[in-house]
Parts: C-alpha cells; structure tokens; sequence
C-alpha cells in the first residue's frame, strides 16, 4: 500500500487525470480501484452555524472506499463514507451516504440501482453475452 500523510492507496490503484483530494482527514483506497477523471474525494466539512464559519471553525471525517470498486467520471463523494468492495459508482453522482459491496449505485443524491450478480460474469447490457462479443 502506498501512503502520502493523508491518502493511502491499495496495490494496482489507477487515478485518471483532474480527480482532487481534500484530504484533511485519511482517505483509504483499496486495491485494484479504478478512479475516472475529474472525481473529487472530500475528508474535510465545515459547521453549519454561520457564525462557527466565519471564525474559521472546520471539521474532517476520514473516507473509505473499498478493493476493486469502479468511481465514473465527475462523482463527489463527502466526508465520512464508506464505499464496499467491488461497489460500480455511476457518473456524475453525489455519495452523501454509504454504499454496501457489490452494488452499482448512481445518482445525486446516490441509490443503488442493481447488485452485481454472477450472471454479470457471463452478460452486459441486459443479456448481451461477453463471450460472444470478446474483442
């Protein structure tokens, strides 16, 4: 594992281009993930209170995202979540709450949509069959 002050990368962790770490808190990447371009991973958050802000006050909660688990392109995910092992987050979304393993999950706020089965082994795009269309 491979560890700055605040992030600590997995083995064989790929990081695409423009993908920001406010990294005030720890941020764990687990092996084999895979990070699109332009995603913004946030450990740090700031009080409600407008007058707690305009004295400078902030706060940090540490991120977790698991092994072998796929973040899209321009996904934010906030402070203090947990994302599981081989969890799909779709493009574009907002993570506000955790995500169990095994999922794919995509919106703003973020749902999940689908578990990830073992038919996903053998099909893509709803029943298309990969060994039939191997490049």
């Amino acid at each position: 594992m491979w560890s700055g002050h605040h992030i600590h990368l997995g083995k064989n962790v790929y990081i695409n281009f423009n993908c920001t770490f406010v990294d005030d808190a720890q941020i764990f990447i687990g092996n084999d993930t895979m990070i699109a371009p332009n995603v913004t991973i946030i450990a740090a958050s700031h009080p409600i209170s407008p007058v707690l802000r305009a004295k400078g006050y902030g706060y940090n909660k540490p991120v977790y995202i698991g092994k072998n688990v796929w973040i899209a392109s321009n996904v934010t995910i906030l402070p203090c979540i947990h994302i599981g092992d081989n969890t799909i987050i779709g493009a574009g979304s907002v993570v506000s709450k955790d995500i169990p393993s095994n999922v794919i999950a995509f919106g703003n706020p973020i749902k999940v949509h689908k578990n990830i089965t073992p038919d996903d082994d053998i099909y893509y795009e709803d029943g298309k069959l990969i060994s039939e269309n191997i490049i």
